[in-house]
């Protein structure tokens, strides 16, 4: 390769950076590692992307440049030789059910284009195909099937009713038609017929045109025939070839069997998203909203009387229930018998109703009436779920659409796909030379763009995924093959841990993906923590060399030859084996089983999950092969709702067994802590209550008579009213993404003057709010009650995080810890099921030792802790491994081996068990 050119920064203080200096080569693959919280994201995202974003929009209409002078531009002193720039980031901010993984990618708006163009079309009534033919085809077909053959060209003439046989007669002849077709036979029409009222009661009769040979020789006269009865007869042409018997061809789509006209394929008709696709039940979501009996009756064991039906348990429906119990005492139903007792037909007096009870049915239609009132519709909201729309089953479409084929399948059923099966189907496709000319340029762009999907660790999800359920990992994946597809040159590619959620086996292929964009001319700068991304990239950036205030410095910048003996750099040495997360010497030995069987949700295969009780483990797996589906959607949904703790409908099994054992259940997921700049970790963790009762006690506060909701940003009192104590202003930008810029009036304390002259050791309230975790534990060292929740933050690696930082800029791995740390913070439970999905989201190495240590504990108090995750440092340090597999989508949902780590590594035919296997043989285990 040619000597790279250079980015250069000079001067960058962006956040707790430290006047940091530094060239980035482009047409490279930079990666910044280093511990979190060190400063990587403020270099890679808060400076370079910044400042290339920045640049790219002083480009635009002075209209857009009104909104920026407020907006705040990267602390740094020069940038020079930067680049238009894209983040690729950790979020997914999808929220519309209209998209979908195929339209993200425009993978459907190609599919869309190959219906239209080849699909063979189907009646929707009565699934016969659906052809047109132009004369020239007609004529063609004839030759071809009939060679030599003698055949009566015609047309259907329809008749109105009440139309006299003899003027029909009259007025075809003077038209200049000399034949009929009468009760299987040719009539002359001179002189004209006797009868044929029973043909023209039926009304229509063929007209016909020519007799003639079936020979080449006759070419010409067979296809003015044929001309003359298509326009004749509006598009439909009748030939009856002797020995055959007659056959209709059309100009128009229109089905022989049962003669239905349908609509000529166009792209539109197979957009969901527009009126003349859409199913017109669902409106194209493909599904539609009703009530739903779980929500309705959440708790099966309860009977009529101690509240079963979940809404009449309010104030307001109090007479409901009581006319509920009327209507059971004059049926002879025992009111105290549980739910789950009752019969069919006392079921369907409690939702129909009779002449007296209106039932649950007529209790909703009632509430309707009052739907334009708000808080109406958020009740009746709470009792609504998805169910498939029964029209279209779900598939979006209308059954036009839907009757469309392409290889046997509609698009609907390739949807429904993985994007491996996808991209065979669409390399395997059989068309004829006329059909595979006309979609040359449509295939050649569905593969290309199938084919970035596969290598981007993606092959496993469906085309019809929605993209709202998709993990931040997978949406910036999505967005990676977007970018690949696009082809740009000259631009400036921003990642941020593109490993998360990939498993071992797919990360050195998404590594060398990287390294392609970087070589087609762009330059591409990655944070990432993963082995494989470090050991691939051309350019090595560690930022440290801890975290917060004791971060912000470059501890090394080169390639990697020289990153590997770097003795300062703490990434260095865990690559190098001189640091590593030990293997512990003892694991727990399994004495009872959380027993779940026959799960068979989704892609899983009567799977039989045995988790060891007071244990930890770890539940692995390639992407796709039913992880989060086993353990999200059918055994914490199975725990939680026989804990009553959450009632949503867990998948499919058979059975649960050793709930006995348990006394609980806590999911601690990557879902956000809160979606505006309100929430923080303060406030979560609950120390804020302690720090503003200790503020209320300060001699200033009781002069000035403050209390400590004065202290409170989220109440009137001490707050600034300008911003309603958020610090911050929202900017609706009507072309961007909407903005927070710091608010003019309190520039950004969030308080009035007076509540900011109160101080404890030195520090007013909204100060305390800027400390980091780390320095806080300093302040606050002689307060037990919030510097044990403080110290909880700083075990599970949140010591870097400020204590008013907004909940808006935490990733989702950093708002699992605060969960994590909010359990340890509180008084810790025993007997409890936790269940976390890839906790490491974000963890350099030695971040990852300590939440280990912070799981160990949990576990060492008597629950169990079950992981999902992909980290083999986590895998070896479990006490138990289920690893699903073998592959994703289809191919997995089977347990591939089970038990101690060192059993999983020398399982057969699984991957984790291979990767495990190498790292446990490095180290020395």
């Amino acid at each position: 390769m040619s000597q790279p050119s250079w980015l250069r920064i000079d001067g960058a203080r962006q956040n707790n950076l430290k006047n940091v200096s530094l060239a980035v080569p482009h047409d490279r693959v930079t990666v910044i590692t280093g511990v979190s919280g060190s400063g990587k994201s403020s270099l890679a995202f808060d400076t370079i992307f910044a400042e290339g974003q920045w640049r790219y929009i002083e480009s635009l209409s002075s209209y857009a440049r009104l909104f920026l002078e407020r907006v705040d531009r990267p602390d740094v002193d020069r940038i020079e030789h930067i680049r238009p720039s894209i983040a690729l980031e950790q979020k997914n901010p999808v929220r519309t059910a209209r998209s979908t993984v195929g339209t993200a990618t425009e993978v459907y708006d190609y599919l869309r284009l190959l219906y239209a163009k080849i699909g063979q079309v189907h009646c929707p009534r009565c699934g016969a195909p659906v052809r047109w033919h132009s004369a020239e085809r007609v004529v063609d077909t004839l030759l071809a099937e009939h060679p030599g053959g003698r055949a009566l060209i015609g047309f259907s003439l329809i008749v109105p009713p009440g139309t006299e046989p003899e003027r029909l007669w009259s007025d075809l002849t003077r038209r200049g038609f000399a034949r009929v077709w009468l009760d299987g036979a040719v009539v002359d029409l001179s002189p004209p017929p006797r009868g044929g009222g029973d043909a023209l009661r039926a009304g229509s009769v063929v007209v016909v045109l020519d007799r003639v040979g079936l020979d080449p020789a006759h070419r010409k006269r067979i296809a003015d025939s044929v001309e003359m009865a298509l326009l004749e007869g509006g598009g439909r042409l009748w030939v009856d070839v002797a020995g055959g018997g007659p056959r209709v061809f059309s100009r128009e789509f229109r089905c022989v069997a049962c003669e239905l006209a349908v609509e000529r394929p166009q792209p539109l008709l197979f957009s969901f998203n527009h009126p003349v696709g859409a199913c017109p039940e669902c409106k194209g979501f493909g599904n539609i909203l009703r009530y739903d009996e779980a929500l309705v009756i959440p708790d099966p064991t309860r009977s009529l009387a101690g509240g079963a039906v979940e809404p009449w348990t309010s104030p307001s429906g109090k007479w409901y229930q009581r006319e509920l119990l009327k209507a059971a005492r004059r049926r002879g139903i025992d009111a105290t018998r549980s739910w789950a007792e009752l019969g069919p037909d006392e079921r369907r007096l409690v939702h129909e109703g009779d002449k007296a009870f209106p039932g649950i049915r007529g209790f909703f239609e009632e509430v309707e009436a009052y739907r334009y009132k708000l808080h109406v519709r958020v009740f009746l909201s709470r009792y609504r779920s998805q169910f498939p729309c029964p029209a279209c089953r779900g598939t979006r479409l209308r059954p036009e659409a839907l009757a469309v084929r392409v290889g046997g399948l509609s698009i609907a059923e390739l949807l429904a796909l993985t994007i491996e099966d996808a991209a065979r189907f669409v390399a395997e496709l059989g068309l004829d030379d006329f059909e595979r000319a006309l979609a040359r340029e449509i295939l050649r762009q569905l593969q290309a763009k199938l084919a970035f999907l596969v290598r981007v660790g993606l092959g496993y999800l469906t085309l019809a995924r929605q993209t709202r359920t998709l993990a931040g990992g997978e949406a910036q994946r999505v967005n990676l093959a977007n970018q690949l597809g696009s082809q740009l040159v000259g631009t400036l590619y921003v990642l941020d841990e593109p490993s998360i959620g990939l498993h071992a086996r797919d990360t050195a292929r998404l590594a060398d993906l990287c390294g392609e964009l970087a070589h087609a001319g762009n330059t591409v700068v990655i944070v990432e923590h993963d082995r494989g991304f470090i050991e691939a990239a051309d350019w090595i950036v560690e930022v440290g060399p801890g975290s917060g205030e004791r971060g912000g410095e470059i501890v090394f910048a080169g390639a990697l030859d020289e990153f590997r003996t770097n003795t300062r750099s703490l990434t260095a040495r865990y690559l190098t084996g001189r640091e590593s997360i030990p293997v512990p010497f003892v694991r727990r030995e399994p004495r009872r089983f959380l027993v779940l069987t026959g799960a068979r949700e989704h892609n899983l295969k009567q799977v039989t999950l045995r988790v060891p009780l007071q244990t930890l483990t770890v539940v692995s797996g390639v992407s796709g092969s039913g992880k989060s589906t086993l353990v999200h959607d059918t055994l914490y949904r199975a725990v939680a709702r026989a804990f009553k703790v959450e009632f949503a409908p867990p998948g499919a099994y058979d059975a649960l067994q050793g709930l006995e054992y348990l006394r609980g259940v806590r999911l601690i997921d990557q879902q956000p802590i809160g979606r505006t700049p309100r929430s923080n970790p303060v406030t979560y963790i609950k120390a804020f209550d302690e720090i503003r009762k200790l503020f209320a006690a300060q001699p200033q506060a009781r002069t000035l008579g403050l209390s400590a909701g004065a202290f409170s940003f989220n109440v009137p009192g001490g707050r600034c009213e300008a911003c309603q104590g958020d610090g911050f202003q929202k900017l609706e930008m009507y072309f961007f993404e909407d903005i927070y810029v710091t608010c003019e009036a309190c520039e950004g304390r969030r308080y009035g003057p007076e509540v900011l002259r109160v101080a404890h050791r030195g520090r007013n309230i909204s100060q305390v709010l800027q400390l980091t975790v780390d320095d806080a534990l300093g302040l606050f060292a002689t307060h037990s009650g919030i510097e044990r929740r403080l110290r909880a933050l700083q075990e599970v690696g949140l010591g870097y995080l400020r204590l008013g930082q907004p909940a808006t800029t935490l990733s989702g791995g950093e708002a699992q810890r605060l969960k994590i740390a909010a359990e340890l913070g509180a008084r810790l439970a025993t007997d409890f099921l936790y269940l976390l999905d890839e906790p490491t989201t974000g963890l350099h190495l030695d971040d990852v030792r300590k939440l280990l240590a912070v799981l160990q504990r949990l576990v060492e108090a008597g629950n169990t802790v079950v992981v999902v995750e992909h980290h083999l440092d986590v895998i070896k340090s479990a006490d138990w491994v289920v690893d699903l597999g073998p592959e994703g989508g289809e191919a997995g949902g089977e347990i591939v081996a089970e038990g101690p780590p060192e059993v999983l590594a020398q399982a057969a035919g699984s991957y984790t068990g291979k990767f495990l296997a190498e790292l446990l043989r490095r180290q020395g285990a």
